[in-house]
């Protein structure tokens, strides 16, 4: 760590000076795609972690409400020990640092970790009605805002192509269709980044779920596609069904809205992932070219893979596939390459 770490000393002085804790050591625990880092704070046998989350670009009252909706279902989130609003620190109960896609590389059985995690979503999504009631809506505000991250930064400024007005009217017709199915969706509490990164493998309750401050009230099929769907890992199509047809009867069996038939609930579930792998296209992109965050373009054409899978699916979708299909796949592997040299010659 730098030693002009301005706020790392300031961590260091409340965790000391407000809370009296005088740890070994604090070392670097993990950082996100937002300004938010987090430490692990080492103190005698037990552990804590610490968010630093500067109030200029990050606000840790959402994350803080949050985590008073989640923890009354039973869903394992961090406790949060102490708090300091004005200064952006919170200390968190330490829930390790193995995630689900570290398990997973190691040869972690998927069965029984899709088993869990799946059993925490359905949970959320059950029991978690009148904490959604506290949510704000994730309407056709914020699914239009996410959708248009995609030609901006994805198609324009990564692969660099000129779009005609034509393909404008046609990647608005796509978005708008996109936007219509998701607002079709029962409503439930979205996570919004419910994947392998975000849960942690620990040995009570079964996963520990985190980086949940974005949670809105929204469509029913989005944590299940963020999960099953996920754009660090990927599993057969054939394995993927047989998870959303068993999540499916899982909510039906305590009562859930599950839409008339298996075949829907699946529609639901394809076109919101679809809605989310393009936003994450642009999100992935604009992290770079704005944070300067490269590391996120190598996750690209597994997302862009989604994307393509759905649009294949769906004939309402038949002319963004083919504009993916004749433009963007193709131009893919060459804009990371040139960025790759780019990183390489900073170095």
């Amino acid at each position: 760590m730098p030693e002009n770490d301005a706020r790392l000393a300031l961590l260091q002085g409340w965790l000391a000076r407000d809370l009296g804790l005088r740890p070994q050591r604090i070392e670097p625990a993990s950082s996100d795609a937002s300004f938010r880092r987090y430490f692990r704070v080492v103190c005698d046998e037990s552990t804590l972690i610490a968010m630093d989350a500067p109030p200029a670009t990050e606000d840790v009252r959402p994350y803080l409400r949050v985590t008073a909706l989640l923890e009354p279902l039973g869903i394992h989130v961090p406790h949060v020990f102490e708090t300091d609003v004005a200064q952006g620190f919170v200390l968190l109960e330490d829930l390790g640092s193995t995630h689900y896609l570290a398990r997973l590389g190691a040869g972690g059985d998927p069965r029984q970790l899709y088993a869990d995690a799946l059993q925490a979503l359905a949970e959320i999504q059950l029991r978690g009605a009148a904490a959604a009631a506290e949510l704000p809506p994730y309407d056709r505000a914020p699914l239009a805002r996410e959708l248009a991250e995609m030609p901006d930064w994805f198609l324009e400024r990564h692969l660099a192509l000129e779009l005609t007005r034509a393909d404008r009217e046609m990647i608005v017709a796509a978005f708008e269709f996109l936007i219509a199915e998701a607002l079709s969706q029962p409503e439930v509490f979205v996570h919004r980044d419910y994947h392998s990164r975000n849960l942690m493998v620990i040995d009570e309750r079964n996963p520990g779920v985190i980086d949940f401050q974005d949670a809105l009230r929204g469509p029913i099929g989005y944590d299940l596609a963020s999960l099953l769907k996920d754009c660090y890992i990927s599993w057969p199509r054939e394995r993927v069904i047989e998870w959303v047809h068993g999540y499916r009867s899982l909510l039906q069996s305590r009562g859930g809205r599950v839409g008339g038939d298996p075949a829907q609930f699946l529609r639901w579930f394809d076109l919101i992932g679809a809605q989310r792998h393009i936003k994450v296209l642009g999100r992935f992109a604009r992290l770079w070219y704005r944070d300067g965050k490269p590391g996120y373009l190598h996750d690209l054409p597994l997302t862009l893979d989604y994307v393509r899978e759905v649009c294949r699916l769906y004939p309402e979708l038949a002319a963004l596939s083919d504009f993916i299909e004749r433009r963007v796949t193709p131009e893919l592997p060459r804009a990371n390459a040139r960025v790759a040299r780019q990183t390489a010659q900073q170095a």
